[in-house]
C-alpha cells in the first residue's frame, strides 16, 4: 500500500525522536517531555465524574456545549481582555492540537506562505505542510530573549504570505512577547492583510516579572487573529483533550463545519471539567506556577554552573533552552551523549527549526528530586569533557 505524498512530506517529531532512543535504557531522568507533572484538580475531576454519573455522555454540539462557550467567553474577557461573542466567535476543540489543525486548514490554501517561529514548536511546520501551504521560518534571536519581531518578519513578507503564526509564551524557549512587540506585529498584519494565528496554551505560566498579552486583544485584531487556548498546561488536563478558539464570527463558523468532519463533537464530560476548572479555585493554578519556579531556579543556576552552557531564566512555561555552543558539540550530538553517558533524556535545538541549533530544550515539569538530580549528572558530565 502506497502512503500519500502529503504524509510522506511531513517531518517526523525531533523529541518523538529522543524519546525512542530512549526507550529501554535504564535509570533515566527525562527531560524531554512537556506534561505537567501534576493532578487535575479536584473540582474538575468531581465535575467530569459527575457528568458520567448524569449520563451526560453523549453527542454535544459542534462548537461545544453553551455554558461552557460562556465560561470561555468570561475568562477571556476577564484574563485575555479579548471580547469574542460565546455564540459564533468561539468554539470548543479536541486540544489546541486539533484547534491549530483546522485554523490552518480553514485559512491557508496551496501555496500559501505562512511565517514561522524559528526556533518553534515542532507541529506547526507539519500542519503548514498538510494544508499544501509553505512554511517560511523567521529567525527568533537569543540576544532577543527569542522574541518574535516586527523587524524579523517585515523582510519575509510578499504577496503570497497569508499567516503569520505567534507562540507566547513560547514552546521551546519560553520567551513572552512585550507588548510593544505585538502591537508592532498587529500594525504589520494589518498593513498587509495577514492573519495571526496567536498559540496561547501557557498563558498562565508566566513568572514573576513578566505579563502575558494576547494580540486579539489589540484595536481591529479579533477577527484578523485565530486564538487558541488550552486546558492542557494550565489545569494539568492533557488527557481530557480540550481547547478551544476564538476568532471573528465567519472564521468561526467555517471551523465548527469543518469540525463536524473531524471530531463531530467534544468529549461531553471533559467540557464539565473545563466549566468546572474556569468558575472553581484557581489556587491550583497559583500552586502549579509556584513549584515550577523553584523547578526554573535550580536548573537554571545548575546549567550556568557548569562553566560551558549558559541560560537564560525563562519568562513563561516550563522550558529551559541553554545554549551548548561551549561544548563543541551540536545540539543533536550533545543531546545523545547526555542520553548515553549522563542518563539525563533532553531534545535537541535543532528539531525546533534551523535557529535552535547550538541549543537544547529541556522540560522542568518533573518533581525537584528529578531537577536537582539531573542537574548533578549534566554537571558531572561537562566536567568530564572539558
Amino acid at each position: 500500500m502506497r502512503p500519500s505524498n502529503r504524509v510522506e512530506n511531513i517531518p517526523r517529531s525531533g523529541i518523538r525522536a529522543i524519546f525512542d532512543q530512549a526507550r529501554g535504557i535504564p535509570d533515566l531522568i527525562h527531560l524531554e517531555l512537556g506534561e505537567p507533572d501534576f493532578r487535575i484538580p479536584d473540582h474538575a475531576t468531581d465535575a467530569a465524574i459527575q457528568a458520567l454519573s448524569d449520563g451526560f455522555t453523549k453527542y454535544t454540539p459542534n462548537a461545544g456545549i453553551d455554558d461552557l462557550r460562556q465560561a470561555i467567553s468570561e475568562k477571556l474577557k476577564r484574563e485575555n481582555e479579548i471580547h469574542a461573542d460565546p455564540n459564533g466567535e468561539i468554539m470548543v476543540t479536541a486540544g489546541a492540537m486539533e484547534a491549530l489543525s483546522l485554523s490552518i486548514l480553514c485559512t491557508v490554501d496551496q501555496g500559501d506562505e505562512v511565517l514561522i517561529p524559528d526556533p518553534g514548536y515542532v507541529s506547526y511546520e507539519a500542519h503548514v505542510l498538510l494544508a499544501g501551504g509553505v512554511p517560511k521560518f523567521v529567525p527568533l534571536r537569543e540576544q532577543n530573549d527569542f522574541r518574535m519581531r516586527a523587524e524579523d518578519i517585515e523582510n519575509l513578507i510578499n504577496k503570497k504570505t497569508r499567516m503569520i503564526i505567534l507562540n507566547s509564551p513560547s514552546n521551546p524557549t519560553g520567551a513572552v512577547e512585550l507588548l510593544e512587540d505585538l502591537k508592532d506585529i498587529a500594525d504589520l498584519a494589518q498593513k498587509h492583510d495577514l492573519l495571526v494565528l496567536s498559540d496561547e496554551p501557557y498563558e498562565r505560566l508566566v513568572y514573576k516579572g513578566h505579563d502575558h498579552h494576547s494580540i486579539a486583544a489589540l484595536p481591529g485584531m479579533l477577527e484578523q487573529t485565530v486564538s487558541i487556548f488550552s486546558f492542557s498546561k494550565t489545569y494539568a488536563m492533557t488527557g481530557m483533550r480540550i481547547g478551544y478558539i476564538a476568532s471573528g464570527r465567519e472564521l468561526v463558523q467555517h471551523m465548527i463545519k469543518m469540525q463536524e468532519h473531524f471530531v463531530g463533537s467534544i468529549n461531553s464530560p471533559a467540557q464539565k471539567a473545563a466549566i468546572a476548572a474556569l468558575r472553581g479555585p484557581q489556587t491550583c493554578v497559583t500552586d502549579m506556577l509556584n513549584e515550577y519556579t523553584r523547578r526554573r531556579e535550580i536548573l537554571i543556576d545548575g546549567l550556568n554552573e557548569t562553566g560551558v552552557i549558559t541560560c537564560k531564566k525563562p519568562a513563561g512555561t516550563f522550558y529551559a533552552f541553554p545554549n551548548i555552543t561551549k561544548t563543541g558539540f551540536d545540539s543533536k550530538t550533545f543531546a545523545e551523549k547526555l542520553l548515553k553517558e549522563a542518563k539525563v533524556v533532553t531534545v535537541p535545538g535543532v528539531a525546533f527549526g534551523p535557529h535552535g541549533e547550538g541549543h537544547l530544550r529541556l522540560s522542568f515539569a518533573t518533581s525537584i528530586t528529578n531537577v536537582t538530580e539531573a542537574v548533578k549528572r549534566i554537571r558531572d558530565y561537562c566536567i568530564k569533557i572539558h
